[in-house]
């Protein structure tokens, strides 16, 4: 046989498995490929489109530039500018978005874009080995000046893996690329790419000692040792396996495989994506240490650490049980990237043990966090979910805002459908109530769902082909009260006893015409800020419900390519001002909640006292687009109330007064302010103290950040210090090398405390700069304070 027909033999075969989601149903047994279910008209399906229409207004070539400049070709087309230090990691988000929304929508124009990227990024991986043969061979990132990084990492120096920007994080997104590019496609050199680019990374790490692997795996990796355990169950070459273990980061893994939960004041997205590679292992190796240390992870996480509307962490990072009031101060709320993770591990904990709760999470964080999170007009993406009463949102702009929550956002929208069913054994799931068809070609059966949910409250699935035998299990929803679920087959009712958060079996023989009708009553509910019982939460079934406040000073709602352009920072309204609900209990709350006429999921509240506002009309989170909102209500009884607004009402007064005269801000010992501020530093570490980071440097080290001016010259450094340190703490505070004071703190206050210290910066130091580098320094036999928060301040 000549090799034209063994490669037209292929090209068949290779399209049938693109046909048949060869990749997902190889990767994922009991899931159903995005290419067998198809959403029908309603929210989900408009954002999917939306999402596509978005997708394609981005430069492709501009894409790949880092890419091919790391491997000694001329870019296309100019990088884009946004997070430079993270050139690269967006690519691999839009290669894995091309793939996922060809594959839910099959648009042509997604797969050529996809093609052509995959043509591109394999020239770059065989130039990669020809330009470094020492180290290169096999790769295939875009991490910026590379060369000088991993040709040390090789040779054992793990310490300068922090002078860059997060790199195993920045080539998990194309190692998760490729992957998905052969998972949701079948495309068998994305899958060659991605195995081959799997090897590099091996070979580059074969003489570390599991010490230095730590070591490493201390600065941010993503999910990598997921995509090793999924190259593993792709080849069934067990070297993925080990890797997959060696890039299994132990300081997380161990205590959490003990269920102690040592999250407190942790980068939150740092961890989740550890937890979904844990849970992998474990599930494709049967490892107790790993499913245990994901499972309670998820367990720990959703159950002691989540919002109402799914998201977690503030400033990014976990807050522990005293720090929660953050919540209600910051603007800089739960993160998008944060959400999508733990959807993953979700699905991972799923597939092993298909339970409701699993599924009762994922519909509560898909409605309220991912659905939410895109503009339903220009398609924007969301970073930041602030809960701050009367904050908003920012939304980025294609082409301009290169977020990590960009790069989650581009794949999210195309995921909708794939949760949706899901098939253990011989029976079939029903964990949504979206409008869909499925083809469950296995059984040669054709399943329609047809819903307004959640602006209806029931759902009808209907056979629409086939003849089969098989048990079908729906989900009976944790918000739905115990007896209300009910279930008509042909109009017959079906008997249970079951409680809610569970799913109820029908086994039978279905066959075309079949009718099951599910009822879906929404009950309202409160829930509570995690740790803060004066703020609630109000729900109607799984849906978050918020009201609109005011449009005022909504500064960069559409973010430009300003590198803090993910936050918002129009005027921040004081807290005291914010409506207060009075109720003497959660049933006066909850009976005053009246829906609102010929308009689904809106609500009033009536026969309530409310305070700085004269009536509120509440809606599902999810539309509340281009407006500061309220999701959670500082719910007080009459008594309480009088006496909690003094308090804070001169706190909140003096926080603002404070913000009116701050130029430029760092929060030491936090990575993403700390990159932000582009930190140097040497002999220095970062921890946490009262709940709050805080950064120190000894044995001559130093540590200092890029702070903006705006061209001010009559400016104050504030630095914060807590008073009761042990030790000596003599060190030296330089502005632009410039000595600024010489401090000795030694036994300065000896008090449980923290201190804010205003030190005044002379005008000629200013003069002219738009940014000072401001600089810790130890000096002999001293050391620098543990610092907590630096300030810029205009003088009073």
């Amino acid at each position: 046989m000549n090799m034209r027909i063994i490669r037209y033999i292929l090209g068949i075969w290779c399209s049938l498995s693109v046909l048949c989601g060869y990749g997902q149903t190889g990767l994922y047994p009991n899931a159903f490929p995005l290419t067998d279910v198809k959403l029908l008209d309603g929210p989900f399906k408009h954002a999917q489109d939306l999402n596509v229409s978005t997708l394609l207004q981005y430069d492709v070539d501009r894409l790949l530039a880092p890419y091919r400049k790391e491997a000694g070709l001329t870019p296309k087309a100019e990088s884009y500018k946004n997070w430079d230090g993270l050139d690269g990691h967006v690519g691999g988000h839009y290669l894995s978005a091309l793939a996922i929304h060809y594959a839910a929508t099959g648009n042509v124009t997604l797969k050529e874009r996809m093609d052509y990227m995959l043509s591109e990024l394999q020239e770059c991986q065989e130039a990669n080995g020809k330009l470094h043969p020492d180290w290169a061979v096999d790769y295939v990132g875009g991490v910026p000046n590379g060369n000088d990084l991993w040709p040390k990492i090789k040779k054992g120096d793990i310490s300068v893996i922090w002078k860059w920007w997060v790199p195993w994080y920045n080539v998990h997104k194309m190692y998760a690329g490729l992957r998905d590019a052969w998972l949701y496609t079948g495309n068998e050199k994305a899958k060659n790419m991605f195995l081959r680019f799997c090897d590099w990374a091996i070979s580059l790490t074969e003489k570390l000692s599991d010490e230095q692997m730590e070591n490493m795996l201390g600065n941010e990796h993503g999910g990598i040792n997921e995509t090793f355990a999924d190259a593993y169950q792709i080849s069934g070459d067990k070297k993925y396996l080990i890797a997959a273990k060696r890039f299994s980061h132990k300081e997380l893994l161990n205590p959490l495989s003990k269920q102690i939960d040592n999250l407190d004041n942790k980068h939150a997205n740092t961890q989740v994506p550890k937890a979904v590679g844990f849970a992998r292992i474990g599930e494709l190796d049967k490892d107790a240490t790993y499913f245990t240390a994901g499972k309670f992870f998820w367990e720990t996480v959703t159950g002691n650490r989540t919002l109402a509307f799914g998201g977690n962490s503030r400033r990014e990072f976990f807050p522990s049980v005293q720090a929660c009031y953050d919540f209600i101060t910051d603007v800089e709320g739960p993160e998008s990237c944060n959400t999508h993770n733990m959807l993953k591990l979700t699905e991972t904990l799923f597939r092993v043990h298909p339970q409701a709760n699993y599924m009762d999470y994922y519909e509560r964080a898909l409605y309220n966090h991912i659905l939410s999170t895109q503009h339903p007009q220009h398609g924007g993406y969301v970073y930041f979910t602030p809960v701050r009463p009367r904050s908003y949102r920012v939304y980025s702009a294609p082409n301009a805002a290169m977020w990590c929550c960009v790069g989650t956002g581009m794949e999210n929208h195309g995921k909708y459908a794939q949760f949706i069913y899901a098939h253990h054994g011989d029976s079939l799931y029903v964990n949504l109530f979206t409008s869909s068809t499925l083809s469950w070609k296995q059984k040669g059966v054709v399943l329609q769902q047809t819903t307004k949910f959640p602006y209806e409250e029931r759902s009808i699935l209907t056979v629409m082909k086939g003849d089969a035998t098989f048990p079908l299990l729906i989900r009976y929803p944790s918000w739905i009260k115990k007896g209300g679920f009910k279930i008509k087959v042909n109009g017959k009712s079906i008997s249970h006893t079951l409680l809610p958060s569970s799913y109820a079996m029908i086994n039978r023989k279905w066959k075309k015409g079949d009718v099951i009708e599910i009822s879906l009553p929404m009950q309202t509910r409160v829930e509570y800020l995690p740790n803060v019982k004066q703020y609630v939460a109000l729900m109607h079934g799984p849906i978050v419900l918020a009201a609109k406040t005011g449009t005022e000073d909504l500064a960069g709602l559409i973010a430009d390519d300003s590198r803090w352009g993910h936050i918002a920072h129009g005027k921040k309204l004081p807290i005291d001002e914010a409506p207060i609900l009075i109720a003497e209990s959660e049933s006066e709350l909850i009976r005053a909640l009246k829906p609102v006429k010929d308009k689904p999921l809106h609500f009033t509240l009536n026969g309530i006292k409310i305070i700085n506002a004269a009536s509120l009309e509440l809606q599902p989170f999810f539309e509340v687009h281009d407006a500061r909102y309220i999701m959670y209500w500082m719910t007080l009884s009459e008594k309480a109330y009088r006496g909690y607004l003094d308090s804070l009402a001169a706190a909140e007064k003096a926080m603002l007064e404070l913000e009116k005269r701050t130029v430029d801000f760092v929060i030491p010992g936090e990575q993403q302010p700390e990159a932000d501020h582009f930190m140097q530093s040497e002999r220095s570490r970062r921890g946490h103290n009262q709940d709050k980071s805080f950064r120190e440097a000894a044995e001559g080290g130093y540590f200092s950040y890029l702070l903006r001016t705006n061209k001010n010259t009559s400016l104050s450094l504030q630095v914060r210090y807590w008073g009761a340190e042990w030790g000596t703490k003599k060190f030296d505070i330089y502005i632009d090398d410039e000595k600024l004071i010489s401090e000795n703190n030694t036994g300065r206050w000896n008090q449980s405390s923290f201190f804010d210290i205003e030190y005044k910066i002379p005008e000629r130091i200013l003069q002219g700069k738009e940014q000072i580098r401001v600089k810790f320094q130890a000096t002999q036999g001293g050391a620098v304070s543990p610092v907590y928060y630096i300030r810029l301040l205009k003088n009073q």
